[in-house]
């Protein structure tokens, strides 16, 4: 992109532009005939809402990066005065894939509880019920999200990854690698997850985040409120939120309130005083008889 650009002189927003859109149609190319040929629950390809998400698949990928580049500097900055100077030594001393493989597991901490908040505090529940919204899961809607809800979930992930330096401000006068790559690792995963396939893949599903999962997440009926992980299925087990029955998929997706349905409508509606706030989560313990086993 950067040879592109150079040579045709392209502002840089419209070489994100036709970046983001050959990504999209990898995607497309990989996505949907898998939807087609395992779907969990058959849909039409042109399906309500499309349009909708489309145009979220471009803000969220554009926007979210834009506003969390200066907030992330400036903690960074912070955290790497603050923290005792042993660890980031020892956080320097690591090579690029240990440091990578760590940050990958701390960030999802941090990831976990940002997620599990948005639905344990009203305020922030206005915001992510946008992405619990639809009323059927596919791979794009992984990127159907308010983008302060992102920049928020994305910032709790971060935050301790520079805290133990994992993630630097800066190396050698650019930006660090470990962060962009634990985003790219994250985003390709979260469209695996949402994908509308009907794939079991047994006691490996503890281990990672599988679509059976994660479905789960966003089911609106008497399980809400679990399987907050985005890719390591151990942070609900820890925390007691982990739900995962041997066979069923979620009967009904969704928000008990009404999201408007337009793209404008839904970015203004968690702003609005009569935004819908979430259901009291019942007290969960990890011996629960509602923490499912794989069979």
């Amino acid at each position: 992109m950067d040879i592109l650009r150079n040579i045709l002189e392209l502002p840089p927003m419209l070489v994100d532009l036709i970046r983001l859109s050959l990504w999209l149609l990898l995607l497309v190319a990989i996505f949907v005939p898998l939807e087609k040929l395992f779907a969990e629950t058959p849909q039409k390809l042109l399906r309500k809402g499309l349009l909708t998400d489309l145009a979220y698949y471009f803000i969220n990928n554009l926007l979210p990066k834009a506003v969390l580049v200066f907030p992330m500097a400036l903690i960074a900055w912070v955290l790497h005065r603050v923290m005792p100077g042993g660890i980031l030594s020892w956080a320097g001393s690591l090579t690029l894939w240990m440091r990578l493989g760590l940050a990958l597991v701390v960030g999802e901490l941090g990831f976990y509880w940002g997620h599990r908040w948005t639905h344990q505090i009203p305020f922030l529940w206005r915001f992510h019920s946008v992405h619990h919204s639809p009323e059927s899961v596919d791979w794009l809607v992984n990127t159907h999200a308010h983008p302060l809800d992102l920049v928020f979930v994305r910032l709790c992930g971060f935050v301790p990854m520079y805290a133990l330096g994992l993630a630097q401000p800066m190396v050698a006068n650019q930006l660090d690698v470990v962060p962009l790559l634990v985003m790219v690792v994250a985003t390709a995963w979260g469209f695996f997850i949402h994908a509308n396939v009907r794939w079991r893949f047994g006691p490996l599903e503890w281990l990672l985040a599988t679509p059976h999962f994660h479905h789960w997440h966003h089911t609106n009926d008497e399980h809400v409120d679990r399987n907050y992980a985005s890719m390591l299925p151990i942070m609900d087990k820890l925390f007691g939120t982990a739900y995962l029955p041997a066979r069923q998929w979620p009967p009904v997706y969704g928000i008990h309130g009404r999201m408007p349905d337009g793209l404008v409508g839904q970015l203004v509606h968690p702003f609005l005083p009569k935004a819908e706030q979430p259901p009291i989560p019942e007290p969960v313990a990890a011996s629960s008889s509602r923490v499912g086993d794989v069979s």
